[in-house]
């Protein structure tokens, strides 16, 4: 599953980052938005670059941009091969996204918390990882479907609803691999 969900994981995240990114960029057109360079600043401090006013250079910028969104798609996609899948894993996903961003750019100081950020900038960024999230989901959701249903759908579907002393599904039974056979 670790194999599958990393391969699968970097292509969404891929995806979902090159999706993002096409919506930024019609959100600047119609908003007048300039750049941001705080993908860049952040690694160049994580990795101890050198930093400089202005601009930054755009390998670097997309370097983080589409590295950290590559990468956070593995995670994705481990949800998905485990069978969270759907609107609801890739809306606790954005979470993670949004977590993820807030903790490197406040830890390196580059960014500051996000409820000291104008409204609009805010509303912005919330929008833009949403779209990255339920994009890098669909990708992910749509690669793990291949392999059939998750451990998680195979224990839902074993008795469906919520139910005290339900017990954990055999291991035969929530991998897949073993026909079912009465325990």
């Amino acid at each position: 599953m670790i194999k599958r969900a990393l391969w699968q994981g970097l292509l969404a995240g891929t995806v979902g980052g090159v999706v993002m990114t096409l919506g930024e960029k019609i959100e600047q057109a119609v908003t007048g938005r300039p750049d941001s360079h705080v993908p860049a600043r952040v690694l160049q401090r994580l990795i101890g670059l050198p930093e400089h006013p202005g601009p930054q250079p755009l390998p670097v910028n997309w370097g983080m941009h589409y590295g950290q969104a590559a990468l956070l798609g593995v995670l994705r996609s481990i949800m998905a091969q485990a069978g969270l899948r759907g609107p609801v894993a890739s809306a606790k996903f954005a979470v993670v996204r949004l977590t993820n961003d807030q903790i490197l750019e406040n830890a390196t100081g580059v960014g500051a918390p996000p409820q000291t950020w104008p409204r609009k900038e805010l509303v912005v960024d919330l929008l833009n990882k949403a779209v990255y999230a339920f994009a890098t989901g669909a990708v992910a959701d749509a690669l793990a479907a291949r392999g059939g249903p998750g451990p998680g759908q195979r224990h839902a579907a074993a008795r469906p609803g919520r139910h005290a002393h339900a017990g954990p599904l055999p291991r035969s039974h929530a991998y897949g691999a073993g026909v079912r056979r009465s325990e």
